[in-house]
């Protein structure tokens, strides 16, 4: 009976040790992914990694028949501030602990309509880590510019990563049509 009693103590100490290897080897896949994280949003790919189209509901706005031509269109003729959707969210936090917030900027116009001059509200924006200017950058209080003041075409994305010890709230203050 004393044997018996060894050798389940075995079997679960075998059992905590495959647990903590799989745990242990998990967190590695963790940290290689960041990193690859990492050095995508350095080259700028970060949009094809954080918020791929296929899973965004931005891309699920109603178009309208119209009863002229018969073609697709969307509501309304002109573009808007409407056209511009900004989604926000965490991810992991710089290796001194401070947060990190990935954003992605849309123009979920249907057809037709490239937005240009993208204004966005956006307090006293800062960041800990670098965010290239060309792609958002702080002009004056609540003012932020996005992507130089560059069209961004139907359907078209571009995101960034920012650190601070909180987040801002992001919204869209005014727009230009192309």
């Amino acid at each position: 009976m004393m044997t018996c009693a060894v050798g389940f103590f075995d079997d679960k100490r075998l059992g905590i040790n495959f647990v903590a290897m799989l745990s242990a080897l998990m967190l590695l896949l963790f940290f290689v992914v960041e990193s690859i994280q990492d050095e995508a949003v350095s080259q700028g790919n970060i949009k094809k990694i954080v918020f791929p189209k296929r899973n965004s509901s931005a891309f699920a706005r109603k178009l309208l028949q119209s009863s002229e031509d018969g073609d697709a269109n969307r509501i309304g003729t002109a573009c808007s501030k409407d056209d511009i959707m900004i989604f926000q969210g965490s991810t992991a936090p710089l290796p001194n602990g401070i947060p990190s917030y990935t954003v992605q900027i849309m123009n979920v116009c249907a057809s037709g309509c490239s937005i240009s001059n993208i204004h966005v509200s956006c307090g006293w924006f800062s960041s800990v880590r670098l965010i290239n200017p060309t792609v958002f950058r702080r002009l004056y209080y609540d003012d932020c510019l996005v992507n130089d003041g560059q069209p961004l075409g139907p359907g078209e994305c571009l995101s960034f990563q920012y650190s601070n010890t909180f987040s801002y709230p992001l919204s869209v203050l005014s727009v230009g049509c192309c």
